[in-house]
């Protein structure tokens, strides 16, 4: 099946805040144009509807941008951009308005928006709907898009993106991808004058994730393999309060928990966090994860507790709706007593390189979100900061492609996808082999705390799976299980290369053979450059 009779306008690849906004921004100003939104699953299947603890914005009077972005810099451990950090904070107000026009209905509290606080932040900012933000903004913009004109295509896998061909071998600007129906196993082509890839981190490359399974880094890994500069891959940060249950599968503690009076105990019922940093439980992620890795392996316990039920029931309930059903689930209630918890693989604070407007080394393709790399982050993303991040670049991005209609030349003709020396595989314990393989090695050499050794070691092993994937992959018809490993093996890589890069610890990113920042050398953020690196550079 081809869509290259009539490119679209746009091709949105990933459905969760990030792709929703730029999809919705351009169709508000240009209700005619062809808009595409290709979703791995279905529409609602993303990193967006897990997102629990709210949206960073200043609304507060005693509260202010410069404070905001001091702390989102702070959390950054000196390698934030600080005008992408500004651009952000700046336009939190404007996000949170788009979001209320649009339906999204927060928390009030005296006639205004109630707000919370969470690690990092020195003042209560963080606007939230109950502790599920996450599924309140994901609910509203699916209904809007599914209202919008623009055509929805779930359950499609992106396989690569598409260049075009120029004189000499040469590739030019994005026209499109390919991309797997996974209801009947064929490959589509589409066609498109603007790509943005929309497709969240790569938290799934560990095998403990607070994200949902489709987290497998597909938009960093095509657009590595299309020519665009990555940077900063070795920064993974680990949400230090997941569930910690064998029957609870990767359910994350939001941090407004501690935010709002929860204290981190070891087994034996003991504070501990006043020993790792004077800000305690309060304390940026990195810090409180670190700290938890270091309690359990000091005592050899497999889990913490979080502890909330000094507080009155009626408040925890009201507060934290979500996370008390959920350990009820599991004969936990957290009104009477601590969650067990432990720290997994949360969020991708590295990712492809773009400009303020979320645009690529590749003319015409876009990358907004978890999967680009901004300079927001740096070395640790402050709480909240990610969807306030996905609205405020996704509505750049839209006004960028806006500015861009008619300046467009036309799509050529995109070549079909060829399975003429391909066979069904009849070994997909391979794939599942490899994935299990995969995980498991990145959480023991390229986890919370790293060694040269470690790493060293998730280097050989990572490209003697990367060949024996390249071999399966050019063998047998592809499956989403073969797209995801291959996509995983690739980011593994390079997170690696860039943890081995960094000769120093800073932020989420910890060495024993490195344990102080290089107070010598300004710091730097890591970018990797592909061989098919493209002539544009994003400045």
């Amino acid at each position: 099946m081809s869509k290259t009779a009539n490119p679209y306008d746009l091709l949105v690849i990933g459905s969760g805040a990030a792709g929703l906004s730029v999809a919705l921004g351009v169709l508000a100003q240009k209700p005619k144009a062809r808009v595409a939104v290709l979703s791995k699953n279905d529409l609602s299947e993303g990193s967006t509807k897990y997102a629990q603890g709210g949206i960073a914005a200043v609304l507060d009077a005693a509260d202010s941008t410069e404070s905001h972005i001091a702390d989102t810099l702070n959390a950054g451990a000196g390698i934030c951009v600080e005008p992408a950090v500004r651009s952000v904070v700046e336009g939190a107000r404007e996000a949170i308005d788009w979001l209320i026009a649009n339906g999204v209905i927060f928390d009030q509290e005296d006639g205004g928006l109630h707000l919370t606080r969470e690690g990092g932040h020195s003042h209560r900012r963080i606007v939230h709907s109950a502790d599920a933000t996450g599924r309140a903004v994901q609910t509203t913009l699916e209904a809007r898009i599914r209202e919008s004109g623009a055509e929805l295509f779930e359950f499609h896998n992106a396989v690569d993106l598409i260049r075009e061909k120029l004189p000499q071998g040469r590739r030019g600007r994005c026209i499109g991808a390919y991309a797997l129906d996974r209801r009947d196993g064929r490959v589509h082509r589409f066609a498109a004058k603007t790509v943005v890839l929309a497709t969240g981190g790569a938290s799934r490359v560990y095998l403990y994730s607070s994200n949902p399974d489709g987290s497998t880094g597909d938009g960093i890994a095509m657009a590595w393999r299309a020519g665009c500069r990555v940077a900063n891959m070795e920064f993974s940060q680990f949400h230090p309060t997941c569930l910690y249950h064998p029957k609870a599968k990767s359910f994350l503690v939001t941090e407004a928990v501690r935010g709002e009076g929860g204290l981190l105990l070891r087994p034996d019922g003991t504070r501990f966090m006043d020993d790792y940093d004077p800000r305690a439980e309060l304390a940026p992620r990195d810090i409180v994860a670190r700290a938890i890795d270091d309690v359990m392996k000091r005592m050899g316990c497999e889990c913490v507790y979080l502890d909330i039920s000094h507080k009155p029931a009626e408040f925890i309930t009201s507060h934290f709706p979500t996370v008390h059903a959920e350990a009820l689930k599991f004969g936990i209630d957290m009104t009477r007593e601590p969650l067990p918890v432990v720290p997994a693989a949360h969020y991708t604070c590295g990712g492809v390189l773009t400009d303020l407007a979320g645009r690529t080394d590749v003319d015409n393709l876009y990358a907004v979100g978890e999967v680009s790399f901004t300079g927001l982050h740096g070395a640790n993303r402050m709480a909240s900061n990610s969807l306030l991040e996905c609205l405020v670049l996704g509505a750049a991005a839209a006004r960028d492609i806006i500015a861009k209609t008619g300046a467009i030349a036309e799509i050529p003709e995109l070549a079909p996808w060829d399975e003429t020396w391909v066979t069904d595989s009849d070994e997909e314990v391979v794939v599942a082999h490899n994935w299990d393989e995969l995980r498991r090695f990145m959480w023991d050499f390229v986890g919370i705390v790293r060694s040269n050794k470690r790493l060293e070691r998730a280097k050989h092993r990572v490209r003697l799976l990367l060949d024996e994937i390249a071999e399966y992959y050019g063998s047998f018809r592809v499956t989403n299980d073969l797209l995801e490993l291959r996509n995983l093996a690739m980011v593994a890589d390079l997170i690696i290369k860039s943890a081995l890069a960094r000769r120093e610890s800073r932020g989420l990113h910890y060495t024993i053979d490195f344990p102080t920042p290089d107070t010598v050398a300004p710091p730097q953020n890591t970018i990797l450059v592909p061989k098919t690196f493209s002539n544009r550079r994003v400045t």
